[in-house]
Order: C-alpha cells, then sequence, then structure tokens
C-alpha cells in the first residue's frame, strides 16, 4: 500500500532521513519506534508532503506521490494525526471535525463518518458543542484522531498518540487504534511508548539516527533483546 524506497530528507546541513526504504501492508498496523529525533516524525512529514527536501521514492497504492502537495495527497487516501495534537483550540469539537472533511463533498457519507467518530469517542459527541481548547489532553487526542478519520483515509499515519496521556488513556488510544484498523483503515503509527505500539503492531521498524536498524513482526521485536536493552525499559501503557 505504501512504500519507501532509499528515501533521504535533509534539514539544511542535517541529513535527518538516512536511505529509509520501508512497506506498509493493506489492513495492518506497522510502528515505526526510536528515540527522540531519530527522524521518525521527519518520515511521516515526508510522506505528507510537508517536507521538500526529499529523495527516494514514495509509492501510494502503486503511484508516485513524492512532490505532491499535502492537500492531493489527503485526498489520495493517505491522512495524518500530528504530534501535538494540533486541534483548533477556538473552534468547536465539530467545527473541528468538519475541517477534517473540507476535501470531501459526498454530504451523506461525511455525516456517516461523524457518526462513526462518535461511537469510536463518545465523549466527543458530549462535547460537540465545546470549543476544543476546553477538553482535556487526552479528549483533545481523540479529537485529533477522529479529525483525521473524517477525510475517509486509507491509511492512517499517527504521529505519537499516546504522548502526555496517563496509562489508563493510552491503553484506550491504543485498543481504538486497533478497533480502527479492524474497521478497515491500514495505520502507520510512530510511538515512544514501544511496548504498547509492538504490541498492536503486525510489523515493526527501529529507528536509529535516521536509519532503519531492525525490522520484523511486532511481536518478534517485543522479544528482541536489542529492542528490550533500548526501549522497553519502563513498560507504561501495556495493553
Amino acid at each position: 500500500m505504501l512504500q519507501l524506497t532509499d528515501v533521504n530528507v535533509h534539514y539544511g546541513g542535517i541529513h535527518a532521513v538516512k536511505g529509509v526504504t520501508m512497506h506498509v501492508s493493506p489492513g495492518s498496523i506497522v510502528t515505526l519506534i526510536g528515540a527522540n529525533g531519530a527522524g521518525k516524525s521527519t518520515i511521516l512529514r515526508a510522506v505528507s508532503g510537508l517536507v521538500r527536501q526529499c529523495t527516494g521514492s514514495i509509492a501510494f497504492l502503486g503511484r508516485p506521490i513524492l512532490g505532491l502537495r499535502p492537500h492531493d495527497i489527503v485526498k489520495r487516501g493517505l491522512t495524518m494525526s500530528p504530534e501535538g495534537r494540533r486541534i483548533f483550540p477556538n473552534l468547536t469539537v465539530k467545527e473541528n471535525l468538519a475541517l477534517g472533511s473540507y476535501s470531501r463533498t459526498d454530504r451523506a457519507g461525511v455525516a456517516d463518518d461523524e457518526e462513526r467518530v462518535f461511537r469510536l469517542f463518545p465523549r466527543l459527541k458530549e462535547r460537540i458543542s465545546q470549543p476544543g481548547g476546553t477538553l482535556s489532553g487526552g479528549e483533545q487526542q481523540m479529537l485529533a484522531v477522529a479529525r483525521a478519520l473524517m477525510s475517509r483515509p486509507k491509511l492512517l499515519m499517527l504521529d505519537e498518540p499516546s504522548l502526555g496521556l496517563a496509562p489508563v488513556l493510552t491503553q484506550e488510544i491504543f485498543e481504538i487504534i486497533t478497533t480502527i484498523r479492524n474497521e478497515g483503515t491500514t495505520i502507520l503509527l510512530i510511538e515512544q511508548n514501544a511496548f504498547g505500539a509492538l504490541s498492536i503492531a503486525d510489523y515493526g521498524y527501529v529507528l536509529e539516527n535516521g536509519r532503519i536498524a531492525l525490522e520484523g513482526p511486532g511481536k518478534e521485536l517485543l522479544g528482541s533483546q536489542a529492542v528490550q536493552g533500548a526501549y522497553l525499559g519502563a513498560r507504561v501503557g501495556v495493553v
């Protein structure tokens, strides 16, 4: 579904992503883990068209997308929920969701998807008229994911969805991610909570200093001594 081949990203003189090749199969959860500054978010930004200093090949559904504008990539069915939530704090929950569907013209489908996200995140329906900035941190994260789902993506990229959340909310977010996949949306997940991410992932990649250091099925990486030593010292938000 998504194929990156020898992708390199530069920020000025900094070589942030170095020859990354990775694949996301339809119907799967694929996770990319690594330390802060390893280049994880940069990869998602490159796929989303937000990074221009990018070389190599990025293909989605068999068609090249490198160089396309971000909104054209969204129209093809690839959407990102960014790190830090980045909701619009002065807009209501409903208005934030409406912005997620800005590229769609199928009103009936948009209404159906609004009901879907309210089923996934019932607390958002209870707060439908509240400004996004008045929600709790966990509710804002739910809103960020729900807004991304409103574009009806074929592949949803999630950048640190558990960041800053209490363990009980972290577990809830991972359960919702699994439900979204089970309902037919492919997931590319970036997480510092390596244990939680690998526990639900079909396949995983470990990124170190901009390069893929390890890869394999999620459960195999969980059993890797290298991964355990570097990333699984504290099992926060176990699912």
